[in-house]
């Protein structure tokens, strides 16, 4: 029996996926020549609200003279704040947590303060024994007099048992299932695919937590390990990185999740204090991001897009499941082209087996193009972030794949500056530590069975 090649399977593979892909919604092509008009304002808030303007003109006149030759900070700051609109907020103090262990302590110590109220938004909360400890804290609290609003999100929740949340319930903490699986309990509508993937604790109106962590056993232990003795994938540690933020865009993410509440028909929240005076707590430049797929087009999308073709040095990233569209492909392709230091940490384990070979199935690409390829060791990863130029940060829920961009709700944060950027930058050199270059000659080597499940993948991308 004659088998058909593996270019022949892959070419028939991708003309099954372009095919499937005409039917669906695309994404926004961003112009990056159209990103900001020459009558664009940069507006930062504190405190106490807008700073000076003359700074911020200041900024516009030094691009407008210099075009791309200006100082880094000073591009990624005018090109932030012109793509959506919205103002930066300057005061912010930012903590970077990894993994589980730093995620959970942080999220515990901030409810145990909470004196007025806690939001929670979540995707996965199991009926494990993390699941339960944050259930005894969030009821504890609620007895407490201190009002605790839930949302989580209905597939995420599948397993989790409802007498978990008849528990909550019953206890007078506020819940709203996002998206129910069952149409007939929806109070908002219905979409099949729309997920709410966001990770978000707001204790007070005064501290924030978001990320990538989710509550679940899973995350119990760190990443960090001696390299002996490797694991099986199903004990391998989940690795993960969070936040944790106090200042004035606190509010932001507040609205954020009172927007999600009021959509999904959650009722008339509980008199609080959701949004209390916010002082000034450090020296980070940040903006909260929210997307949703009812909005005309993901705005981390198009701001992620913007940043990389506005990328000068380097562009890390990190993403636990990165299956890019064509446009994000050719941005990390042409900033490259351009001698910028391209590198992303990708995973060498994973717990879906199609979205990781439907990201496989564009290595060849990347590493032909010099992107440099790392597949982390010995952990599962679970990181969302990114670091460009040493002073654009993000770190938030979207993960880099069609899914987050098109289907989710997603959170993120972008943080401006160098001593963010520096913390950044040595975490993702501590993931490279950790993992595998990935080598162009070595990847042509591949077996045909990794082709053939990469096409299937391919396939599949866009609904993963």
């Amino acid at each position: 029996m004659n088998l058909p090649s593996s270019g022949s399977v892959a070419r028939a593979l991708v003309a099954l996926y372009s095919a499937l892909l005409l039917a669906c919604t695309p994404l926004p092509r961003i112009n990056p020549d159209l990103v900001h008009s020459p009558d664009a304002r940069v507006q930062l808030d504190g405190a106490q609200g807008p700073l000076s303007e003359a700074r911020s003109q200041a900024i516009l006149d030094r691009l407008k003279a210099s075009g791309l030759r200006t100082d880094i900070f000073d591009l990624h700051l005018a090109i932030e704040e012109a793509l959506v609109g919205s103002p930066l907020t300057a005061g912010n103090k930012v903590d970077l947590l990894q993994d589980g262990p730093a995620t959970y302590a942080a999220m515990f110590a901030a409810i145990d303060a909470a004196r007025d109220h806690i939001n929670m938004e979540t995707y996965i909360l199991e009926g494990d024994e993390v699941g339960q400890r944050f259930a005894d804290k969030l009821i504890a609290k609620q007895r407490s007099g201190v009002q605790v609003n839930l949302i989580y999100d209905s597939v995420g929740t599948l397993g989790t048992s409802p007498a978990f949340f008849e528990r909550l319930r019953q206890s007078g903490i506020r819940l709203v299932e996002f998206n129910p699986v069952n149409p007939m309990t929806a109070k908002a509508g219905w979409q099949l695919n729309q997920r709410d993937h966001r990770k978000l604790l707001i204790v007070d109106g005064r501290i924030a937590i978001l990320g990538g962590v989710n509550i679940s056993g899973v995350y119990s232990g760190g990443s960090v390990d001696s390299g002996r003795h490797p694991p099986r994938r199903e004990d391998l540690p989940w690795r993960d990185t969070d936040l944790r933020i106090e200042g004035p865009v606190v509010a932001d993410l507040q609205k954020l999740f009172i927007g999600t509440w009021d959509r999904q028909k959650g009722g008339e929240l509980v008199a609080r204090h959701y949004f209390p005076p916010l002082e000034h707590e450090g020296n980070a430049v940040v903006r909260a991001i929210g997307s949703a797929p009812e909005e005309p087009y993901s705005q981390i999308y198009a701001t992620l897009i913007s940043a990389l073709h506005s990328a000068q040095s380097e562009i890390w990233l990190t993403s636990a499941y990165f299956v890019p569209d064509p446009q994000l492909l050719d941005a990390l392709k042409a900033a490259a082209a351009r001698g910028v230091d391209v590198r992303l940490v990708v995973p060498g384990s994973t717990d879906s087996w199609l979205v990781f070979h439907a990201g496989r199935a564009s290595y060849s690409e990347l590493l032909k193009a010099g992107v440099r390829l790392y597949q982390r060791r010995d952990a599962l990863l679970h990181v969302k972030a990114g670091v460009i130029d040493g002073v654009w940060s993000t770190v938030g829920s979207t993960n880099l794949d069609w899914r987050s961009f098109l289907h989710n709700q997603e959170v993120n944060v972008v943080v401006l500056g160098v001593d963010f950027g520096e913390r950044m930058r040595q975490a993702f050199l501590a993931d490279v530590a950790g993992s595998e270059e990935l080598t162009l000659k070595a990847w042509q080597r591949r077996p045909i069975r990794a082709r053939i499940s990469e096409g299937i993948g391919r396939v599949w991308a866009y609904w993963l």
